[in-house]
């Protein structure tokens, strides 16, 4: 994998943060090392910091670099130093975990040093894990589609937000795919949340036919962008905006503006060309935090295609618990086998 040369020091705002191994070849591809992904974290330290901020958050980790094993740490690591706060959290099988909360840059880079690629927060911050202060929309291109046809979606999901009183904030994920956060007020269970999920994409379904789908089964998606509202479950994470993406080319979850939308190439953010992107425009999410919406409005929405059209619950991922009205958890394709 190359040599990994002796370890180094990087100061990250006041902070120094020991770096092992820094030649580390992490993305053989590029030649890409352990130390180009820490200083591409230094590059965008504010916005993966407003990213992160009080979020307990799951680390994806690489150690041997993107071709090497790879493996989720939900719990803070034994060695977590004590100025990282962690915070509580229950998982839907009832079991309880303490999550890393990154607040500064220093613990963005601590983590890139036990090979963390990508940052999955959860969509709530520590002083209320129960209450999401995000709804988080994934726009997820299905085979035979691509991130044009997301962004096509996108800019439905977008009028639709806006009639609905709301605003959401665009960005690629670092794959085909977009994801739009909408920054709502902590007053709203997990269950609540993905019912404005579901109800959001079920209308993004009725205005593009044969475009979009809620469909679960892949069987039933089709050439579509599937309106992935079960990551909106909890204990469901979508990659923070400017985590690298584990894929050869070394991408990141790029922030966009809305009128940049169109023109963007995911492919073209990447942990080399983000840093001047960054130097040049700052955050441009830097002010999803003066927002914070209400949801009443979608779940007046979703009320509606209940009543109007008999739309209820849409089914949890496998490995959930049997929830309350939720559907048969079962293919449609073996359920004909079965009746």
């Amino acid at each position: 994998m190359g040599a990994a040369g002796n370890a180094i020091e990087l100061e990250a705002a006041g902070r120094t943060v020991r770096l092992s191994s820094p030649d580390k070849i992490y993305f053989p591809e590029r030649g890409l090392t352990k130390r180009h992904v820490a200083e591409y974290y230094l590059a965008v330290a504010d916005g993966i910091v407003r990213a992160l901020r009080d979020r307990p958050t799951t680390l994806e980790r690489y150690p041997d670099g993107v071709e090497g094993e790879s493996f989720f740490q939900k719990r803070a690591p034994k060695n977590l130093p004590d100025w990282i706060p962690t915070a509580h959290i229950a998982f839907p099988s009832g079991r309880t975990a303490d999550e890393i909360c990154p607040t500064e840059p220093a613990a963005v880079l601590w983590a890139a040093n036990l090979g963390c690629l990508t940052f999955h927060p959860w969509p709530v911050r520590r002083e209320d894990t129960d209450r999401p202060d995000e709804l988080r929309i994934d726009l997820d291109p299905q085979p035979g589609t691509d991130y044009h046809h997301a962004v096509a979606a996108a800019h439905q999901l977008r009028a639709l937000l806006e009639e609905l009183g709301l605003r959401g904030w665009p960005k690629t994920s670092g794959g085909r795919g977009l994801h739009v956060f909408v920054p709502i007020e902590p007053r709203w269970t997990f269950t609540e949340v993905r019912r404005c999920a579901i109800a959001l994409g079920r209308e993004l379904e009725h205005r593009m036919p044969g475009k979009v789908t809620t469909a679960w089964w892949k069987e039933e998606r089709g050439e579509r962008i599937f309106v992935d509202y079960n990551q909106t479950a909890r204990d469901r994470t979508i990659a923070s905006a400017y985590s690298v993406r584990p894929r050869p080319h070394a991408p990141v979850s790029a922030p966009l503006r809305w009128d940049e939308v169109d023109d963007a190439e995911p492919r073209d953010f990447d942990i080399v060309t983000m840093p001047a992107r960054f130097a040049e425009l700052g955050d441009v999410h830097a002010d999803m935090d003066d927002h914070a919406f209400t949801l009443d409005s979608v779940l007046e929405l979703a009320a509606r295609q209940e009543h109007e059209h008999g739309l209820g619950d849409m089914p949890y991922p496998p490995d959930y618990p049997k929830m309350p009205g939720e559907p048969k958890r079962v293919q449609p394709s073996r359920a004909k086998h079965e009746d």
